[in-house]
């Protein structure tokens, strides 16, 4: 999924009707699980290439424009005559989430098909960001191009969104066992199992199937399960100026370490920075570190990790 952006700063509070608040700058950058944790990618210095589909207008040219400029393959991005692109307003109150405005655009319009031209040749990691927002990505087709991945050798992680309540347990019961990183925040998990506590979210995916499930829980770092670690993990102390991206830059920190043989634990630290870094700045791409900035934080941090008792 990819999108345009609209951000404002840090605000002192939502306006009131009639009212004008007036900022030094709005912003307006590319978005959506794909762009940003491509973008992300780009800044640590791995391949990458996008499937998704645009409009053909203004917005839709400006993303394959920042794609590219930040060195993104944009071959498979499909222009679509008959929706705009995809575009989501971000507006951001001091000491509050995030408030957001979307529309689905051409995005409503991707179809599992979309992305057979870009796995002619298995890539090594399979990342799929916003499933369950895509009205036409359905869950059987979504989960036999996993399973093509899987089967050359290559990885696959699935991230999602979860526009309000719906039913999201049926498509994921199709996909996650074809999923070797499953990584909703608690928030969304919440959303589709009716249950809060994060350890058992995490169960509940892993029931499901997928082989690893990592719920992450923003400043309250993050519970991982698998087969051989179940854990909590804190976050990395960062000045937080906007949230825009910080799970899609998580994501690309992980695959970063699953492309480097890295163990899970070592994955999850350095995702965990790389997402820790995102929200330093306004905008999912800004503030993503370059990785020789990742190493060097990580050579002056580290994370508490506590094991977990999981019935």
């Amino acid at each position: 999924m990819v999108l345009v952006d609209h951000l404002t700063p840090p605000i002192s509070h939502m306006p009131k009707p009639g009212e004008l608040i007036a900022v030094d700058q709005l912003y307006l950058n590319i978005g959506g699980g794909a762009a940003n944790t491509s973008m992300a990618l780009g800044r640590l210095g791995v391949p990458v290439s996008v499937s998704a589909r645009i409009g053909d207008d203004a917005f839709g040219r400006f993303i394959v424009e920042s794609l590219q400029s930040g060195g993104v393959g944009t071959d498979d991005i499909k222009i679509d005559p008959e929706r705009e692109t995809s575009q989501t307003l971000i507006v951001n109150v001091q000491d509050e989430d995030r408030r957001f405005i979307h529309t689905l655009g051409a995005n409503r319009g991707y179809v599992p098909a979309d992305m057979d031209a870009a796995l002619a040749v298995p890539p090594k990691v399979l990342h799929i960001g916003y499933f369950l927002i895509l009205p036409q990505l359905d869950g059987e087709g979504l989960a036999k191009r996993f399973a093509k991945v899987q089967q050359a050798g290559g990885h696959t992680i699935l991230d999602v969104v979860t526009p309000g309540p719906g039913d999201y347990i049926e498509p994921l019961r199709k996909v996650l066992p074809y999923t070797d990183v499953f990584v909703p925040n608690t928030d969304e998990a919440a959303l589709i199992l009716g249950e809060h506590d994060p350890i058992r979210q995490a169960r509940a995916f892993r029931d499901m199937g997928a082989r690893r499930v990592v719920v992450t829980m923003g400043d309250r770092g993050l519970v991982s399960l698998s087969n051989d670690n179940e854990v909590r993990m804190g976050s990395f102390p960062v000045t937080f100026v906007d949230g825009t991206g910080g799970g899609d830059a998580f994501n690309a920190g992980y695959i970063v370490g699953l492309l480097e043989g890295k163990s899970e634990l070592d994955c999850l630290t350095l995702a965990s920075a790389v997402g820790a870094s995102c929200v330093r700045q306004v905008g999912a791409t800004p503030g993503v570190f370059r990785r020789h900035e990742a190493d060097e934080f990580l050579a002056r941090h580290s994370l508490p990790i506590d094991s977990l008792a999981v019935s």
